[in-house]
């Protein structure tokens, strides 16, 4: 088993971290103690317990508990869960439902679940690393209750370290395992904020010799994914530096940053997203072709995935570094809010309204507008009285 998988706290006395959403008299902490969990969606950066969680509560309520993978799932599975789930309601028993990575489900699984969660049938807790908002349905999302986790702090994951060398050594008949407070703190700052991370490369140390020191630390952490914090200040610097590198017109260096975030893990969507706002914001009427091909690639990240998409990212992150770049929309619409949030509510002008009862046209709803391409209207307002004549290109 997974060094991770074996020293899983299955109590909540033994979950370390996350003190805002788990800690002491924390919602989430009572309504544990209650029995009492409401539907819920666990978001949060890799490692940080959200699966942990998810077991203690399978643990300490008297719900039965099931779990599912949206990788590995369908819909048809959970119309099975679903029916055991109502024999079980009807007996007087709660059913709690896991779904790990729930932002892979696509819509359609994710309306099967809705009604079920709604009338009581389920009670669900789905865990994510990626923004509910764009992943999760909105009708689902508006009945569960949103728990941010947070990566791990460098003390709490010393600590998880220094609890999982206490299990080794209980469990094991070898050389006791032992780490220098060098390493120990070596090791939690180079697992940035993620328990999983740590745990694996202090498995990988292990195996090579019981006494771990930073030395060791190193020579394992050469063989791990590249630093990339998908929910830190890295994921924004990188993605930072990719913008630039395109305005810039520097297709290399946009190529490198693009695979620093490929090779990180980024969602590819989450790069085509970026792309698309870039072909309008930077490129904008320059070359409109642009925007087709951002979201032609968007389309390619959403069907294919990882890794045939990345050469879909790498052809537009070349032709938009490459192309001829213009912010005219871009400027006119700052131009347009600041008005529009200057001036808030200002009236449509009479002339610009539709008229489709009679009440409307006796209030002169409509009156005088004059139909463009069968009269001259040149000389015709669109603005509100108080803009008029304002300019924003």
């Amino acid at each position: 088993m997974p060094l991770p998988d074996f020293i899983r706290p299955k109590k909540i006395d033994e979950f370390i971290g996350q003190e805002k959403t788990i800690g002491k008299d924390s919602y989430l902490l009572r309504a544990i103690r209650s029995d009492s969990v409401p539907s819920m969606i666990l978001w949060g950066p890799p490692g940080t317990g959200k699966t942990t969680i998810a077991n203690i509560i399978a643990s300490e309520t008297q719900s039965a508990f099931i779990k599912l993978s949206a990788v590995s799932s369908g819909k048809k599975q959970l119309m099975e869960i679903i029916a055991e789930a109502q024999k079980s309601k009807s007996a007087g028993k709660k059913t709690i439902l896991f779904i790990d990575e729930i932002h892979r489900w696509n819509k359609a699984q994710q309306d099967a679940l809705l009604p079920y969660v709604e009338n009581g049938t389920l009670t669900l807790i789905g865990a994510t690393t990626e923004n509910p908002s764009f992943e999760v349905n909105s009708a689902l999302l508006s009945r569960t209750r949103v728990f941010v986790l947070e990566r791990l702090q460098e003390k709490d994951l010393e600590s998880i370290i220094e609890r999982a060398l206490e299990i080794i050594n209980s469990e094991n008949k070898k050389p006791k395992a032992k780490i220098s407070k060098e390493a120990l703190k070596l090791l939690a700052l180079s697992a940035n904020g993620d328990a999983r991370m740590a745990l694996n490369t202090l498995e990988a140390c292990l195996e090579q010799n019981r006494n771990i020191t930073p030395e060791l630390i190193q020579k394992a952490l050469q063989k791990a994914h590249l630093l990339y914090d998908k929910m830190g200040e890295e994921h924004y610097n990188i993605i930072s530096a990719l913008h630039k590198s395109m305005r810039g017109g520097d297709a290399d260096a946009a190529l490198y940053w693009l695979a620093r975030m490929v090779e990180g893990g980024e969602d590819p969507k989450y790069i085509a997203r970026r792309l698309v706002r870039f072909a309008s914001e930077d490129i904008g009427l320059a070359n409109n072709t642009a925007l087709i091909l951002a979201n032609a690639v968007f389309d390619a990240c959403h069907k294919l995935g990882y890794p045939e998409c990345n050469v879909h990212l790498a052809q537009c992150v070349i032709y938009l570094a490459k192309s001829k770049k213009d912010i005219t929309a871009y400027a006119a619409y700052q131009k347009a809010k600041k008005d529009a949030i200057e001036f808030t509510n200002l009236p449509v002008p009479l002339h610009l309204r539709n008229a489709p009862t009679k009440l409307m046209k006796e209030l002169d709803y409509g009156k005088g507008y004059k139909y463009t391409p069968m009269e001259d209207s040149s000389e015709q307002t669109y603005l509100p009285e108080k803009l008029k004549g304002r300019r924003y290109l």
